[in-house]
């Protein structure tokens, strides 16, 4: 299984919004790192949905239920999407301040290359993100 981290501005689609939906084509990306990233996602694996600009905070888990297609959206075939669903909320938001202060998170994409929108996570950084947010 891989592990991921997904950024969206809450106000363009929140983490409740996309319960609501209970599912969502993941479109719009045009940054070929990012592009790539969704490239490597597989059906089943878990991804980590942070709220961007707003918030700056990881506030669930989803799950891969389609790997890349070619994006709807556009003609161009160099973009592409996945199909996730909403697996499970955080008891708390984790915040990036929470995981820049944490010396084993330090060298994540989130913290280091903070305009990437699709990013892979090592399975013990997505297992202490998921730890911080159901902590009590």
């Amino acid at each position: 299984m891989n592990y991921f981290l997904v950024k969206s501005e809450p106000h363009k689609y929140s983490w409740e919004k996309f319960k609501e939906d209970k599912y969502t084509m993941w479109d719009g990306v045009r940054n070929y790192q990012a592009r790539n990233n969704l490239k490597e996602m597989k059906k089943g694996d878990l991804v980590l949905y942070y709220h961007s600009n707003e918030g700056k905070e990881v506030v669930g888990i989803a799950k891969v239920v389609k790997s890349f297609y070619q994006d709807p959206t556009t003609s161009n075939p160099n973009w592409v999407v996945v199909d996730l669903e909403p697996v499970q909320d955080f008891k708390k938001p984790v915040t990036l301040a929470e995981i820049k202060a944490d010396k084993q998170l330090e060298n994540i994409s989130l913290v280091k290359q903070g305009r990437l929108s699709v990013m892979t996570l090592k399975a013990e950084e997505f297992d202490r993100i998921v730890a911080f947010g159901n902590d009590d």
